[in-house]
């Protein structure tokens, strides 16, 4: 299976956007955004070139991909996928996104980031309705219950991330128990209830796409 093993900090400079994809680092002072870092490569030039249609859209792709923890294909057959779903495809998209096992394990706050979420699975620490489930694309549905396994309820990372729970909650179609390191995948979320991408333009995306 194919993965981004790369910096991470370096995805965000070159979207000069917080993407929170190395949990706690993001929010303290070492996260290059909060120094203004530039974007890596040359330095940049004292006006900068006007951006075409496609380099905005391209971006916005590549912000969401990134985001999510993607590669291209992964994210494209998740595209094909929202594509032949009746509704907005845009909708359609993060709705499959936020779907995926490891941004629930994520959302669940057994993870600081999705990165760290999706090396629970894959180790196979992560229950779903009882029964392990070790591949992070996997769909999870409406009133599916999520679980640590007693093999991760001993690691000081996921107590760690569970202190989130107290400190900001979780997503209103998220339901968790803390204590007993369990969590329910309450309903698929509609666009507006997904808050911390609302910057995100996923038309641009769909529109990309569609060339």
């Amino acid at each position: 299976m194919a993965r981004y093993t790369g910096p991470r900090c370096r995805q965000c400079r070159v979207e000069q956007k917080k993407l929170f994809l190395k949990g706690e680092r993001c929010k303290s002072d070492k996260c290059p955004i909060n120094r203004k870092a530039l974007p890596p490569g040359k330095a940049p030039k004292s006006r900068p070139a006007k951006q075409s249609e496609y380099a905005v859209q391209l971006r916005e792709k590549q912000r969401l991909k990134r985001t999510y923890g993607l590669m291209e294909t992964q994210f494209r057959n998740t595209f094909e996928k929202a594509l032949r779903m009746p509704g907005k495809t845009g909708e359609n998209l993060f709705a499959l996104l936020e779907r995926r096992l490891d941004n629930v394990v994520y959302r669940l706050r057994f993870a600081t980031s999705r990165s760290q979420a999706r090396q629970l699975v894959l180790h196979g620490h992560i229950a779903v309705n009882g029964k392990r489930v070790d591949v992070p694309s996997f769909t999870v549905k409406p009133g599916d219950a999520m679980a640590v396994l007693p093999s991760g309820k001993k690691m000081n990372i996921v107590k760690d991330a569970l202190q989130e729970v107290g400190r900001s909650g979780v997503m209103p179609w998220i339901e968790v128990d803390p204590d007993n390191m369990t969590g329910k995948f309450a309903a698929v979320p509609h666009r507006q209830d997904i808050t911390d991408m609302a910057d995100i333009r996923e038309q641009l995306v769909v529109e990309l796409y569609s060339k």
